[in-house]
């Protein structure tokens, strides 16, 4: 069976001098994880992170080039690679289409690390960290 491609990111926004915040949304069970999606035929997996970042988190704004990480999953009987951006926060849409179905909320590092159950999106989160103050060595993530 083909493996199934899916794309999200982790969106992040400066917290004053001191830091950033990460985008944290529910799943259908309840779990905070970051938003993600399948990556539709003829569609690119950057495509794919930011159509859900709209859709799933209610955000828009600047996907970075190079993916964070990826990760394997099992979901609906199939194999699954996840494929994960870091996507800078510039605005929030409202209403967003699965408002309804979903919470979102900012979190702080440890905050976020806190809420997260699944260890691959736990990695990531670290990842995404360590990209940011390497891009940005003057803030404390």
């Amino acid at each position: 069976m083909e493996l199934m491609i899916q794309a999200g990111a982790i969106p992040y926004r400066p917290r004053g001098d001191d830091g950033w915040e990460y985008l944290l949304i529910t799943s259908q069970k309840g779990n905070w994880i970051f938003p993600k999606g399948i990556v539709e035929p003829g569609e690119l997996p950057e495509e794919t992170a930011v159509k859900e970042c709209r859709e799933e988190a209610g955000v828009r704004g600047r996907l970075l080039p190079t993916p964070v990480g990826s990760y394997l999953d099992h979901k609906w009987n199939r194999d699954c690679r996840v494929v994960m951006y870091l996507l800078e926060f510039a605005e929030t849409v409202e209403p967003w289409e699965e408002r309804l179905v979903r919470d979102r909320r900012w979190f702080r590092y440890e905050e976020a690390k806190r809420h997260i159950k699944k260890r691959e999106l736990r990695g990531l989160l670290k990842e995404a960290r360590a990209r940011l103050r390497q891009d940005h060595p003057a803030r404390d993530a």
